[in-house]
């Protein structure tokens, strides 16, 4: 059972990953934007056993950097 901060974080996880989607929206090549999508899911799947809330979130905080980075890339 999820405890509510849990439960907060994962749809925190959610958003942040279709706000990742919607972010790489703005970049002109398709390949790149495939890449980049690809890139954000995989990390999402790689740490997604995480139940630490702190590394979580600290994840999530270091995904918001990257999606920033992206933006000012293109």
């Amino acid at each position: 059972m999820l405890s509510l901060k849990h439960f907060i974080l994962q749809k925190r996880v959610l958003n942040f990953y279709r706000f990742a989607i919607r972010t790489s929206r703005c970049l002109p090549d398709q390949r790149a934007r495939a890449e980049t999508i690809a890139w954000f899911r995989s990390e999402i799947e790689r740490n997604k056993h995480l139940t630490d809330l702190d590394a979580i979130e600290n994840k999530l905080n270091v995904g918001m950097r990257e999606v920033e980075q992206v933006l000012r890339s293109s």
